[in-house]
């Protein structure tokens, strides 16, 4: 690396006097776990939710995106020997927490254009599944990068079947389509606050719903099954003494602290900034990208959130160039992902074959993600940008 230069990170949160002022404030509160904070957080994203759906989102705070998943997937009663669709192509995640309840993943291979679930393999598989006299449970469509999926195909492809839809949402807050935000379109939403993320609290995460039923037990499971929430069981003037609780169910230890959610609540009013920073970059990168024989920029599609600036070239040994590259000159890059049909777990498991999955294998061997978070200077993606084009013209 040139020592005239300074490195240039795949990503940097942004953190300002608000958010470590939060932080201070719940400090000196002497509550440091799941209270009042967690719940205004839970209500004020509900909020924002509802400004492109309805008065019935409910939320839940939780302590990974991972999590969610798998309350989401208790929450419909996913149970072993079940099947639940995901893409090949995501984090290892979305499939992990199937496994959880002992059920098994169906994977799915990719749309060209977005990388997201092709909704037209959703309905091969569910045509095959049924034909063999199973069902399956649950699909889980990922929002890859950000770039919305078509939850109305996804439904159409499920035809026939009562499969729930829940959506892995967490690369996509705040995307939204027309039929409103992503996270609000299935039966269930799940979003990440991870550090890299648009908004973030460290870790964490959120989920959405509609349906009473699914927040009731997802926020009994939340917290090992007890039937009144610490907080109350705290600070309350119920008639139950505090230490008085009943355990109804085998629940899990997946709270948000208030420290998270004080993060969350700053992080959540400064939304729309961030992601309108994100916009810019996302499109200062495409013109400056534009036209580049050997080079396949993201698609500009409305309601994009922009976790992510995903390019493709035309083979693996050009993309590792441009990798290569960068990291020469201190510069972060990322792959989003290497699907699961090649990890050795999913693969040995559930014998998959790279065969099967031809999009999704081409996809991510082509594919590199650029620096993409709002601090990044205009002469650091001047560097970046610079960089892929000698590469390429090389």
């Amino acid at each position: 690396m040139n020592r005239n230069t300074s490195a240039i990170p795949f990503f940097k949160p942004s953190i300002g006097r608000g958010e470590m002022s939060a932080v201070r404030r719940i400090l000196k509160s002497g509550w440091l776990t799941t209270g009042a904070e967690a719940l205004a957080f839970e209500r004020e994203f509900a909020d924002f939710l509802r400004g492109s759906a309805d008065e019935k989102m409910r939320t839940l705070a939780v302590n990974s995106a991972t999590s969610g998943l798998h309350l989401a997937l208790e929450a419909v009663g996913v149970e072993p020997g079940d099947l639940v669709a995901v893409p090949t192509l995501t984090f290892t995640a979305t499939a992990a927490a199937i496994r959880y309840l002992g059920a098994d993943p169906l994977f799915i291979d990719s749309d060209e254009a977005s990388g997201n679930m092709d909704p037209q393999q959703l309905k091969k598989a569910v045509k095959h599944v049924t034909a063999s006299g199973k069902n399956i449970k649950a699909v889980i469509p990922v929002h890859l990068g950000g770039h919305p999926c078509d939850i109305h195909a996804i439904r159409d492809a499920l035809k026939g079947s009562d499969a729930a839809i829940i959506e892995d949402a967490a690369h996509a807050f705040p995307s939204s389509t027309t039929g409103g935000m992503v996270g609000t379109l299935g039966d269930i939403g799940v979003f990440s606050f991870y550090a890299t993320k648009t908004i973030t609290t460290g870790e964490g995460g959120m989920v959405s719903c509609r349906n009473p039923l699914y927040e009731d037990r997802m926020r009994l499971m939340r917290h090992h099954g007890i039937d009144r929430p610490v907080w109350n069981r705290y600070n309350s003037k119920a008639e139950k003494r505090p230490w008085e609780y009943d355990v109804s169910a085998p629940g899990y230890k997946y709270n948000m602290s208030d420290l998270a959610a004080a993060i969350g609540r700053v992080q959540l009013r400064r939304t729309n900034d961030l992601l309108t920073i994100r916009q810019r970059i996302a499109m200062e990168y495409s013109d400056e990208l534009a036209n580049l024989h050997g080079l396949h920029l993201p698609d500009e599609v409305e309601g994009h959130a922009w976790h992510l600036y995903i390019i493709r070239t035309d083979d693996t040994v050009i993309r590792n160039r441009i990798a290569d590259n960068l990291r020469k000159e201190g510069i972060g890059s990322s792959v989003h992902f290497i699907p699961l049909h090649r990890m050795s777990y999913w693969k040995k498991n559930y014998h998959l074959d790279k065969n099967d999955f031809p999009v999704a294998d081409s996809l991510a061997y082509r594919s590199l993600s650029l620096p993409l978070w709002p601090g990044l200077r205009r002469k650091e993606r001047t560097r970046i940008v610079k960089i892929v084009r000698n590469t390429l013209h090389g």
